[in-house]
């Protein structure tokens, strides 16, 4: 039977189509089921029309991504291969920056995209999903972990924009509404500070809950500070709140080009789900 392809319009009937197949892998699209929380809870977040799509084979869900324009197409674990190619066929004229999704998925979508579109594919992360259930006591290093407030707003921005540069994350002049959307606090969203002697030395945020979870993420710690164990005590004192508070699980996303993230999480208890490839989608070379 040839794949299908169906188009919610919203939020709940994307949810009421594919939150099943979704929930059945909760870490897998913890990033979906975050950015599918906040068009819920805080639409104005996303003031672009947002695009869902679902591949079924018969009535059996087997694919879906989702897109909160001008950001990146998110794709879901696929069940079956040739969902691949008919969702890049349905989407051949959307606008599309690039796709995230598990690497050999998401290799074939940008292949088949940017080859129907003109463009060219370029990959631009490989990322690694991890979960923690349970909180391994990192070394101690000296501080506490505190809640944002309104008087670090500036430090926020500062940081935020120094993290996009080093993620090389589009949107940089966004620093200041995502700080103001931090210190809210809306939608369960807390960001962490590690402060020594009223000096704070690092960040992190937990946000985008999932059916039974959490994610934490970004982390930053200034270069000058770093190596002395502050992110991952900060990291684990925000997931032990997490799971003090009644999360089953706690999500974050590693960018593998930096092995000592990686293994800094995992001593702390944050143990690998998954992998995902991000594929930038650019201008073709003039001939």
């Amino acid at each position: 039977m040839a794949i299908r392809i169906e188009r919610p319009t919203t939020v709940g009937e994307f949810l009421a189509r594919a939150g099943d197949y979704l929930a059945a892998r909760e870490a897998e699209h913890n990033l979906i089921f975050a950015i599918t929380s906040t068009l819920t809870t805080n639409p104005e977040v996303y003031p672009m029309t947002p695009l869902f799509a679902v591949a079924l084979d018969g009535q059996r869900v087997v694919a879906a991504a989702m897109q909160t324009p001008p950001h990146n197409l998110v794709l879901t674990e696929v069940d079956d291969a040739a969902a691949v190619a008919a969702l890049a066929e349905a989407l051949r004229d959307e606008a599309l920056p690039g796709v995230l999704g598990p690497p050999a998925q998401a290799a074939e979508f940008a292949a088949r995209w940017t080859a129907a579109a003109g463009r060219q594919a370029r990959k631009a992360m490989a990322e690694r999903i991890y979960r923690c259930t349970r909180v391994i006591p990192p070394r101690a290093a000296p501080g506490i972990a505190r809640i944002a407030r309104l008087a670090d707003r500036d430090l926020l921005i500062e940081w935020l924009t120094a993290f996009n540069v080093e993620a090389h994350l589009r949107a940089f002049d966004e620093a200041p509404v995502i700080a103001d959307r931090w210190l809210s606090r809306a939608g369960a969203r807390t960001m962490w500070l590690w402060e020594v002697d009223g000096r704070v030395v690092s960040l992190t945020g937990a946000s985008g809950p999932t059916p039974h979870g959490m994610r934490v993420g970004p982390v930053y710690t200034p270069p000058e500070e770093r190596g002395r164990g502050y992110a991952g005590n900060l990291v684990a004192a925000a997931t032990r709140a997490q799971l003090d508070a009644g999360r089953r699980f706690v999500f974050l996303f590693t960018d593998l080009a930096n092995p000592t993230s990686n293994h800094v999480y995992q001593a702390i208890g944050y143990e690998p789900v998954g992998d995902v490839d991000w594929w930038s989608f650019e201008a073709s070379a003039l001939p």
